[in-house]
């Protein structure tokens, strides 16, 4: 069982940025592909990127290539999404999501564990 805690959401201007972080418990943190995904009101839950078990590969969804980075320290069992240059459309609720596995998957039904999201909230 794992549990996932983000943390780190808030208001920002566009062109701002923000880091969140999502705290994992569990022994067998680094066994786990860790995603990041976020929902919009009115909207479906969006893959925004993943990061493999090691840290060395990641995925991103083009709306947020160049602009969000995702790192993890398995040391303290914690990702963390950078967030530049934050744009209105950026405002959601983010979601870190972990699955045991050696991919790196980008569709929400592939993930087993849920956190219970952070509001991100950008205004022009």
């Amino acid at each position: 069982q794992v549990q996932l805690v983000e943390t780190g959401g808030g208001l920002v201007q566009a062109g701002g940025s923000l880091r969140l972080s999502c705290a994992a418990s569990g022994r067998t943190f680094s066994s786990y592909a860790m995603g990041w995904f976020r929902q919009a009101p009115g909207k479906e839950r969006e893959f925004v990127g993943v990061i493999g078990w090691s840290g060395v590969n990641t995925v991103y969804a083009d709306s947020v290539k160049g602009r969000f980075t995702i790192s993890r320290d398995n040391a303290k069992n914690t990702v963390y999404l950078q967030m530049n240059s934050l744009v209105p459309e950026d405002t959601a609720v983010y979601y870190c999501a972990a699955v045991r596995s050696f991919r790196l998957p980008s569709y929400a039904y592939e993930y087993s564990y849920w956190g219970q999201g952070t509001q991100v909230t950008v205004s022009s």
